[in-house]
């Protein structure tokens, strides 16, 4: 007798159902977990203080965390968000000022170097070469 009979079609959704649940309560515990140790509001007896609550009542300390601090959650994820935003920015903008423009800067400054007599136009065909090659 195949094991698909013995396991009907209502059954397999409610598992799944379940198991869905599962993951998206341990997502949910996690994030309010992450979201008491981030505060710099509150003390350290306070974050012990919600911690012990959410493990000893874990759906009512969740969903009372979820509730009463969901506004400043959001706050909290929009301030990391921007300072994770400006500091790519400030890294992408040292690159560009160590880059020094690429190939066409390296062609224009021996360029300057050709037209100020420093190197020969042979030596400048090379430099102008070996710039293009590495763009």
């Amino acid at each position: 007798m195949p094991l698909a009979a013995d396991y009907p079609f209502l059954d397999v959704f409610w598992s799944i159902l379940v198991f869905f649940i599962w993951v998206a309560w341990f997502f949910l515990l996690f994030r309010v977990f992450a979201d008491i140790f981030r505060r710099r509001d509150i003390g350290g007896g306070t974050k012990v203080l919600w911690i012990i609550f959410t493990l000893c009542v874990p759906f009512l300390g969740v969903f009372v965390y979820v509730i009463s601090q969901n506004h400043h959650m959001v706050e909290r994820d929009m301030e990391q968000a921007q300072a994770r935003q400006q500091e790519f920015d400030a890294y992408v903008q040292s690159r560009a000022a160590a880059g020094g423009g690429g190939a066409a800067a390296d062609i224009e400054k021996a360029k300057g170097l050709l037209d100020s007599g420093a190197i020969t136009q042979a030596e400048f065909d090379a430099l102008k070469a070996k710039a293009l090659a590495s763009a």
